[in-house]
């Protein structure tokens, strides 16, 4: 059976060395070609702002109203840990939380230069990417009844000066 399965392989490969066709491209992904839905895209902005707002703000309370109590907050470590190959920092909700009560981030709001992008939505999860000029998060929320909310975050922090 083996035989023959590698048999038409090779036939295949026969026939589109003689010119056949190529086979056709695969089709764009659906996340690329589907338009959002408008009042899913707003609810899904809106949590994202109230996560980085909350921090810019140093408001405690609006941070943690869109985080799932299981977060996981990672960044790639830029020096790694000898003890571990892929390293990663880690943060829980309640240091995030924690951070911000402490105004970690507090930043006069003139001074404010962010954005929210919805990147994907595919039922009840979604990908969303923040930006401020100190650092980029990519968001996994996910859809509780009517809430999104914030489940992982990876983030990165941008050099001093960038």
């Amino acid at each position: 059976m083996i035989i023959a399965m590698l048999a038409v392989l090779a036939l295949e490969g026969s026939v589109a060395s003689l010119g056949a066709p190529p086979p056709s491209p695969a089709p764009e992904s659906s996340a690329a070609t589907q338009a959002f839905d408008p009042a899913t895209v707003k609810a899904i902005e809106a949590a994202a702002y109230d996560y980085v707002d909350g921090q810019l703000e140093g408001d405690p309370a609006r941070v943690a109203r869109v985080l799932h109590p299981d977060l996981a907050k990672r960044a790639v470590r830029s020096r790694p840990d000898p003890d571990e190959t892929l390293g990663l920092r880690r943060m829980s909700r309640d240091e995030l939380v924690d951070l911000t009560r402490q105004g970690a981030l507090r930043t006069p709001r003139e001074q404010w230069s962010r954005s929210v992008r919805v990147l994907d939505v595919a039922g009840n999860v979604a990908v969303a990417r923040v930006e401020t000029p100190w650092f980029v998060d990519h968001l996994n929320l996910g859809r509780f009844g009517d809430r999104w909310v914030i489940v992982n975050a990876l983030w990165y922090a941008k050099p001093k000066g960038a």
